[in-house]
């Protein structure tokens, strides 16, 4: 079900770039031009996500002998999960937070805090471990870095038409081009939807991670406890980056009602509690 979501909102994200691109350029011209858009901004993930978001932390690789024992941690859940062996990165910060990224298992790379390396017991991080790999099983480093460009183009071109219309680039009457009202609307409500839609399959993928964590180490509890030591952490000590990628985290601090949560990068700590609970139930009777 939760890929099912995923492909749906990946392809009404594409949808609203090219509508986006059909009003706020004009015609079906625009619609090609969001076509392209959406094609170069997809291969740009695809090469470069994984590099882009390791500079943005500083994460630092490290060898086995630098770190054995995480180095180990991910080796043996690697083996496990039957997959290549990913970079080990190390972010510099007392923070505590782990991503990963990469476009395919052979490109993958995982990175943890220090700051994590010391908050969480070994069973924990390996359930931070765990959720992290299951990100890469299941694609999901590529699958968020396109959602992310995909808007992010959406907010450009919303942005990039409405300095033209400022600086007298854009007066269009009825017979030249859309009508200004919908023009307008639409470049106020394209990078919105754009930024809801892309937070959505963000939330959709969290879940899918945290049960797949939860299969790898057969010990959900494990990875409910250190989700709850991470948000009362990450209250008091956040991540600072830039908030593009802040999706890859495992955890943030920010969650609330609906519409705090309609604009959060990750379900509520206590949904994804919940949702392990279940899980365990499922592995109990397996």
């Amino acid at each position: 079900m939760n890929q099912f979501k995923t492909v749906a909102l990946l392809g009404l994200l594409s949808a609203l770039l090219i509508s986006a691109s059909y009003w706020l350029i004009g015609g079906w011209t625009g619609a090609v031009i969001g076509v392209g858009l959406a094609a170069v901004t997809n291969l740009g993930s695809w090469f470069y996500s994984d590099k882009i978001a390791l500079a943005a932390y500083g994460a630092q690789p490290v060898s086995r002998d630098r770190a054995p024992k995480l180095y180990d941690m991910v080796k043996r859940l690697s083996d496990r999960a039957s997959l290549p062996m990913p970079g080990v990165y190390i972010v510099p910060t007392q923070a505590a937070n782990a991503f990963a990224t990469g476009r395919d298992p052979e490109h993958a790379a995982v990175a943890v805090t220090e700051g994590i390396l010391k908050l969480l017991p070994e069973d924990e991080l390996e359930a931070v471990i765990a959720h992290e790999l299951s990100h890469v099983r299941n694609r999901d480093t590529l699958t968020q870095a396109v959602a992310a460009t995909v808007a992010g183009a959406i907010s450009f071109l919303a942005q990039m038409v409405s300095y033209m219309m400022w600086f007298g680039g854009g007066s269009r009457d009825d017979r030249g081009g859309p009508n200004p009202l919908a023009l307008m609307l639409t470049m106020v409500l394209a990078p919105i939807g754009a930024t809801v839609i892309q937070l959505a399959i963000s939330r959709t993928r969290e879940f899918e991670a945290d049960a797949g964590a939860a299969r790898l180490t057969r010990n959900p509890k494990a990875l409910a406890r250190a989700l709850q030591r991470l948000e009362n952490l990450g209250r008091q000590l956040p991540l600072d980056s830039n908030p593009a990628f802040e999706p890859l985290l495992i955890s943030s601090p920010f969650s609330g009602q609906f519409l705090a949560n309609l604009f959060s990068t990750h379900p509520s700590t206590e949904a994804r509690i919940n949702n392990l609970l279940k899980v365990e139930k499922e592995i109990s009777r397996a």
